[in-house]
């Protein structure tokens, strides 16, 4: 998983389409309204206003999820994360709401219901943090 990066999205919480052209614009790299546009309506069951695209583009980017460029009368949209970062955002944001509860009994109960594989993955988890801390320690 990515590195927890500097720049953090405004606001995390994506609507549905919202994180569909999002996740567009990820595989393209940079995208016009078009390309994600032709790209949603490929399925043949789909229907959906250019301008709709538009409207969700200009939410994305006031949410702090993309930038755009102009050259000439076209508009192109590039995300400002990669999709690792934005997992690497998300999944600490759900780690600091569940360790905001606060409540030793319930961080106990889920620990104890965890299953061998989760318990490895803590294990590896646990050396990767020493191994980070020992790194932060000689520099």
């Amino acid at each position: 998983m990515s590195p927890l990066p500097n720049y953090r999205p405004r606001k995390l919480s994506l609507g549905h389409l919202e994180a569909e052209i999002l996740e567009i614009i990820w595989d393209l790299e940079t995208a016009t309204v078009k390309q994600i546009h032709d790209r949603i309506l490929s399925d043949p069951e789909r229907e959906l206003a250019y301008a709709s695209v538009t409207t969700v583009l200009h939410r994305l980017t006031q949410k702090g999820w993309l930038k755009y460029s102009k050259k000439g009368r076209a508009f192109s949209w590039h995300p400002l994360v990669s999709r690792e970062q934005a997992r690497a955002i998300q999944a600490y944001e759900q780690l600091q709401q569940f360790l905001a509860i606060s409540n030793p009994d319930i961080v106990a109960a889920f620990a104890d219901s965890l299953d061998i594989a989760s318990l490895e993955q803590l294990d590896a988890i646990t050396s990767r943090l020493q191994a980070i801390r020992r790194q932060r320690e000689e520099t």
